[in-house]
């Protein structure tokens, strides 16, 4: 009851980044100083489905052409709910074209698992083993259960301002700079190109990728290298693998290769779903987006309590790692993000802790448990 200007967003499971990427187009384009993007789910139990049954589901044309597809991969048809047998089909292609096996994605699944015991506010925190993951029931050929993002209820909120707002009110020790962003749609490729890969839009995910990276003047693998810490859209297991690939963060076709190193993890050369992913942080459709942005903003701030990533006020000008987001909502549109501490950062001055507004889970549970109350 403001009568401020409101939009709702509906953008498949990339709505949440896609109201953040409208909201910075109001900043950067001198429309307003303050700008809130929230994002909320409230989703039923099982796998995904429609809530318009008098009508064809805009997504039954991808699950018809990965569908088609499967007789040409080794794994042969598959079975199981739309959206985990279009992605683990996506994952079959990789792995008839380079190699990687289910294992890979046990790996990937289990990394997730684990880093979400140190999440607070992660729907699994069980810390899942590879061998653990493997042994979950079956979804289809390629995924078992503890690979796959649950239904979930939740809710995450983003608040973007331009540089005056932040200089006036004081928040240059909390401000984290949106240095780069974009969102890509479909095109022909997704269907004309035969590719499962493709239809689960591994081709859209490299494109924002790549325009971030342009944005922000960041090149070649030099490039790739000033990321620090990601928060990527893995629904799926098999979509982490291809978005290893998709992102550049490794040489093409060898994103197994590094689930194999460990450059996924803390220790690695990245720390990816340091918030245990959407595996097992879960996945609330229209907060994911959102959620995501929050967990790289904390990380940059150094805020993240156990899940902080290590090293990222490491960087050639003083200003330290990029966070990189990515999300993606088949039907389809991708958002990447490229998020650093600001040139105007004051060491030492102060920040939102001092607030009594600050109520970060992992800082209050720290605080409860080491007597500070």
């Amino acid at each position: 009851m403001t009568g401020i200007p409101i939009t709702n967003v509906n953008n498949n499971c990339s709505t949440g980044s896609t109201a953040l990427y409208n909201a910075s187009n109001l900043i950067r384009g001198g429309l307003a100083d303050c700008v809130l993007a929230l994002g909320f789910e409230r989703m039923a139990r099982g796998s995904l489905g429609t809530n318009f049954p008098d009508r064809e589901s805009p997504v039954k044309v991808f699950n018809d052409a990965s569908a088609e597809l499967e007789e040409s991969m080794s794994a042969g048809q598959n079975h199981g709910p739309g959206a985990p047998r279009m992605f683990a089909n996506g994952a079959q292609e990789y792995f008839d074209k380079y190699g990687a096996n289910i294992r890979h994605l046990a790996q990937i699944a289990s990394k997730n698992h684990k880093h979400s015991v140190n999440n607070p506010y992660s729907q699994f925190r069980d810390g899942w083993s590879v061998e653990q993951v493997l042994a979950a029931p079956m979804i289809n050929k390629q995924l078992t259960k503890f690979m796959c993002s649950p239904t979930s209820d939740g809710a995450a909120c983003n608040i973007v301002a331009s540089e005056d707002f932040v200089r006036k009110h004081g928040l240059e020790n909390q401000a984290i700079e949106i240095v780069a962003q974009a969102l890509t749609t479909d095109e022909p490729i997704t269907f004309e190109s035969k590719s499962a890969m493709e239809v689960v839009g591994y081709g859209m995910s490299k494109k924002a990728a790549d325009q971030v990276f342009a944005q922000a003047g960041l090149h070649g693998r030099a490039g790739r290298d000033q990321v620090g810490v990601v928060e990527l859209h893995d629904c799926f297991a098999a979509n982490e693998l291809l978005t290893y690939d998709a992102l550049g963060l490794c040489e093409p076709g060898e994103a197994h290769k590094m689930v194999e190193r460990g450059d996924n993890t803390y220790g690695g050369k990245y720390v990816i779903n340091p918030s245990g992913g959407l595996e097992a942080k879960g996945h609330p459709l229209g907060a994911t987006g959102l959620g995501m942005h929050f967990y790289i903003t904390m990380q940059l701030r150094q805020w993240a309590g156990s899940m902080q990533a290590p090293g990222l006020l490491d960087g050639p000008d003083g200003h330290g790692k990029y966070g990189l987001v990515h999300n993606i909502g088949l039907g389809g549109a991708v958002v990447c993000s490229l998020l650093r501490r600001p040139e105007f950062f004051k060491e030492g001055g102060e920040d939102g802790r001092k607030r009594r507004v600050f109520a970060h889970a992992s800082a209050a549970r720290h605080q409860l448990t080491s007597g500070d109350f």
